[in-house]
């Protein structure tokens, strides 16, 4: 390794470990792509350039993994103890947390589905390549525009895609179509069909959970407005996957948008064999809570805060 070359690999390193700078920020300010800021990591975990430890700040997550697992009968939890870590932080943990996860049984994948969403997005951004060109990537919800193309789905997969050297499906589709009508002419259409029958047919899918509000991904990205929002509670809704809306019994609630979003439907992710949710906030506990329980989610990586609301949620 030339002086140039070891120049380079700290400079990333640095700017991603002690400056919390993300990889597609990097990527501007060296002009570099993705992947190859990736490998860079990698590079300096291999040359110990780098060397990372997990430290748990507290022996309490684990007891809250275990207590999560019994109650709603998960296959798994993962909690991150985030202590005084402001929301960007939180998230990048939670991705770290949950591509630690996805890493140990990648080997027994063929196919993974993917959701979209800053959760999601911040998983993606977290993962370090590899060579699985055996995996396939789908995605599990439309998503077009100029717009946040960040945490567009198809983005998302083809960005995982790029990580595993893989290929991935395009579903070529709004998330959420302009009248029920138009989605309906969709997704009966020959090519975006083919795409959601492959994402029927996931080994596991990558999902964030969020309630309506209008700090909510789907506002920001203008497929959802305030008084949506407002009509959205006023139906029952309590939470959303896969931007699928659901009440209090864990049933979808009776509103526009539900007829309108192109994409897998919650009946249709909860027969996927493994859902892995990726979730933050105690503000979301209500709409945690009803997913838990009506067994939508196989797997939860959260923080403690949050783990800690679910837990005494009645």
């Amino acid at each position: 390794m030339d002086a140039k070359e070891r120049n380079l690999i700290a400079k990333v390193s640095k700017l991603y470990y002690l400056e919390g700078w993300t990889q597609n920020e990097i990527c501007k300010k060296v002009d570099l792509s993705r992947p190859i800021i990736s490998k860079i990591l990698q590079q300096a975990r291999e040359k110990n350039i780098v060397e990372v430890y997990m430290k748990d700040e507290t022996v309490h997550t684990v007891e809250l993994e275990r207590k999560l697992e019994k109650k709603y009968g998960l296959h798994e939890a993962v909690v991150v103890s985030v202590s005084n870590k402001g929301p960007e932080m939180v998230r990048r943990r939670l991705g770290q947390a949950a591509t630690a996860y996805l890493s140990k049984k990648i080997n027994q994948l063929n196919t993974i589905g993917v959701s979209w969403g800053k959760s999601v997005s911040t998983f993606v951004e977290e993962f370090q390549s590899q060579q699985q060109s055996h995996i396939h990537l789908v995605p599990l919800i439309g998503g077009m525009g100029q717009g946040f193309v960040q945490y567009h789905s198809n983005h998302l997969s083809f960005q995982l895609a790029q990580q595993l050297n893989t290929s991935s499906s395009y579903l070529y589709a709004p998330a959420v179509a302009e009248t029920a009508d138009l989605k309906h002419a969709i997704k009966n259409s020959k090519d975006v069909a083919a795409v959601l029958e492959e994402g029927r047919k996931v080994d596991i899918a990558i999902v964030g959970v969020s309630s309506p509000s209008c700090e909510s991904t789907m506002v920001g990205m203008g497929y959802l407005n305030e008084q949506d929002v407002r009509t959205l509670k006023d139906s029952g809704a309590v939470g959303d996957i896969n931007s699928c809306f659901y009440n209090r019994d864990g049933q979808l609630v009776q509103h526009p948008i539900n007829d309108r979003v192109i994409g897998l439907d919650l009946e249709e992710i909860k027969e996927i064999p493994e859902v892995l949710a990726i979730a933050e906030g105690a503000y979301k506990a209500e709409g945690l809570h009803v997913a838990l329980k009506s067994k939508y989610l196989d797997v939860l990586v959260t923080d403690d805060k949050t783990a800690e609301s679910l837990l005494e949620y009645d």
